[in-house]
């Protein structure tokens, strides 16, 4: 992870068209505080979790006919005057019930989950961060996800972090109601999860 050197604080308008530039291809950043940060490039592991998790949560959202769910290039914006703008790996979302209402650049509106797939080259200090900023602007429910340990941290405004791993579920709590998933659904091929997941998974 690196800071680049800008000759004033960006805003989110200017980094959305930043990062598009045929310069910026193939390489991943993010918005602190109108500083520009690049992010280590995501492996095969952790784009398969994230990937896998969107799937399972998205599923809820067309079973409840409630809410829809992105991946990690549409962008969220946390702040405003110095403005943060990052791509969770999944987010899930309540505040339009159209394709048509969908911002056609980014979130501005908070998510209701944020999930972090863990990268080998993340910085647990980065990490810790981005997941004060996601509680302290709004996002309600924030899941980390570590493909090494295959466990979900999961995070809420006033209350310790909670750990779930293997056959324990997570749950959507009061935010995604009625959703539950064994944690290690989230790690599982087609064929391992007809073998291995437990009944009345996701």
């Amino acid at each position: 992870m690196s800071t680049l050197t800008t000759t004033k604080p960006m805003t989110a308008v200017e980094f959305s068209e930043w990062v598009n530039r045929p310069e910026n291809a193939n390489r991943w950043f993010e918005l602190v505080r109108g500083e520009v940060i690049e992010l280590p490039p995501p492996m095969k592991r952790h784009g398969f979790v994230a990937l896998n998790v969107g799937r399972i949560l998205g599923n809820y959202t067309f079973q409840c006919g409630k809410g829809y769910v992105t991946g990690n290039d549409s962008g969220v914006i946390l702040e405003r005057d110095s403005d943060t703008m990052c791509d969770p790996d999944v987010v899930a979302y309540e505040d339009a019930d159209k394709f048509d209402d969908l911002h056609p650049k980014y979130g501005e509106v908070p998510p209701v989950l944020a999930v972090e797939v863990l990268s080998p080259g993340d910085r647990w200090s980065r990490v810790t961060h981005k997941i004060n900023d996601y509680l302290k602007n709004g996002v309600a429910l924030i899941w980390l996800v570590d493909p090494q340990h295959r466990d979900v941290t999961v995070y809420r405004t006033g209350r310790e972090p909670q750990t779930f791993e293997g056959n324990q579920e997570v749950s959507g709590e009061d935010v995604l109601p009625g959703f539950r998933c064994v944690v290690a659904e989230f790690f599982l091929l087609p064929g391992e999860a007809v073998a291995n997941a437990a009944p009345g998974s996701s």
